[in-house]
């Protein structure tokens, strides 16, 4: 996908890494719209790398591919530093993961953070203000690569408490003992001999709460998540976004100051510093 932009110069940019779902897929190409459209609404500047961006690598590696990740880890490492890129935000928890944890060991050292992480230290900070949804339950699907790897549980909560308020619920598996949507260790990329999807069985915990929404923070949960539905009668029209289209869709682009006058403040996130 062309998101065009110019090439990335300004250290205080962030550069958005969209990934190649993303690329290949228009469901994830909406995540990329959204997050964008709020982020743009706070004055993020954001950079794209258009048609210079490749795989992040992160499948080869859990494949065994690890020459193949190699070769794309440094390619995009060259790419980057040659942009000047310091600061790189992604709505993919995969290439969240392996850009931080897993490039600095071939030179790669830059400031990572996932999308819901500059979502909720916008919304701290008031750059961000949303019209509040009353009467919708709502839970969240806590990625691996994002929540259990990562330790990031408090940012995509902020983000959905400032739209959805006391609406939110959790399922009985979440947090750090959340369940994998079957994506993970590259799982996506083939077919695993399994009595029901775990998808399904996601959807399954998230109806039991009673939400209408399940928000996600991968684009691999997004889809499995739509899979799992597709399998079960039972999802009794469960809407499946990406925080970043949950908030987007609340943005107060009118100005109004209802949205977040008389509220909590969201509280900081501890990962993560200003954008």
């Amino acid at each position: 996908m062309d998101c065009g932009g110019e090439a990335v110069s300004a250290s205080h940019d962030w550069v958005y890494w969209t990934g190649c779902a993303a690329n290949y897929d228009p469901r994830v190409a909406a995540v990329v719209k959204a997050t964008a459209k709020v982020l743009g609404a706070a004055g993020v500047r954001l950079r794209f790398l258009g048609a210079e961006e490749t795989c992040s690598g992160d499948a080869a590696r859990r494949l065994g591919e690890e020459g193949l990740f190699q070769q794309l880890a440094l390619q995009n490492i060259e790419t980057l530093q040659r942009h000047g890129a310091q600061r790189i935000v992604t709505h993919c928890a995969h290439c969240f993961h392996v850009f931080k944890n897993e490039y600095p060991r071939f030179g790669g050292q830059f400031e990572v953070r996932h999308h819901v992480e500059l979502i909720a230290r916008l919304l701290a900070e008031g750059r961000i203000r949303l019209r509040r949804v009353e009467a919708v339950r709502a839970t969240l699907h806590d990625s691996c690569y994002v929540g259990r790897y990562n330790g990031i549980f408090d940012a995509p909560r902020v983000g959905l408490r400032a739209v959805y308020g006391d609406g939110l619920v959790e399922m009985p598996r979440h947090g750090e003992r959340s369940f994998c949507c079957g994506a993970g260790g590259a799982n996506y990329w083939y077919d695993v001999a399994k009595n029901e999807l775990a998808g399904a069985l996601r959807i399954k915990e998230a109806i039991g709460t009673g939400a209408r929404v399940i928000a996600a923070e991968c684009p691999f949960c997004i889809k499995m998540l739509e899979q799992g539905a597709q399998t079960t009668t039972a999802d009794g029209g469960l809407l499946i976004k990406d925080i970043a289209e949950i908030v987007a869709d609340a943005l107060d682009t009118d100005g109004e100051r209802e949205t977040t006058e008389g509220l909590a403040k969201p509280s900081s996130p501890r990962e993560g510093e200003d954008p």
